[in-house]
């Protein structure tokens, strides 16, 4: 399975009136090679384990696998995994035919806030609400597994 996605910073928080859902969520990082990185997550009394491959050159597309596990090994999973959990709230935003995955990340990564588009191809045009802000797609220090050990309120301008 290959995703496609982009990224990009948001500029204001009125997406949240758009928001048709909100999950709390803490996730934690197995492996943050960038060659293969090995992601638990738990919401809502759900679990998660994703891998996701190295990144393919445009910096949109990579490999990736998802399994859900439960909650009690999310729990477990997250005791053992790499330094720098992340707790985040994830807002879905339907804007035109897509949806917003966008991400009010709190703790060290606290004041950052990420929009995320899943696309089916590269070139897929979509529409671009108001408080889209500068993409970041293909940004490492963006990436969650680089998030967690070098958070945004250390290197933020």
């Amino acid at each position: 399975m290959v995703e496609i996605e982009r990224k990009f910073k948001v500029s204001d928080t009125s997406f949240k009136k758009l928001a048709r859902s909100t999950t709390k969520m803490v996730q934690g990082f197995l492996n943050t090679d960038p060659e293969r990185t090995v992601r638990v997550r738990l919401h809502n009394d759900q679990g998660l384990i994703t891998i996701k491959g190295k990144t393919f050159a445009k910096g949109t597309s990579r490999r990736e696998w998802e399994f859900q596990i439960s909650a009690g090994q999310a729990k477990e999973l997250l005791e053992i995994c790499e330094p720098g959990l992340i707790k985040k709230t994830r807002y879905q935003v339907p804007v035109g035919k897509h949806i917003f995955e966008v991400d009010e990340f709190e703790g060290d990564n606290l004041g950052l806030i990420i929009a995320e588009i899943e696309l089916r191809e590269e070139q897929e045009t979509f529409e671009v609400p108001s408080w889209l802000g500068e993409e970041v797609t293909g940004q490492k220090q963006y990436y969650n597994s680089q998030l967690s050990s070098n958070p945004y309120s250390k290197w933020k301008k």
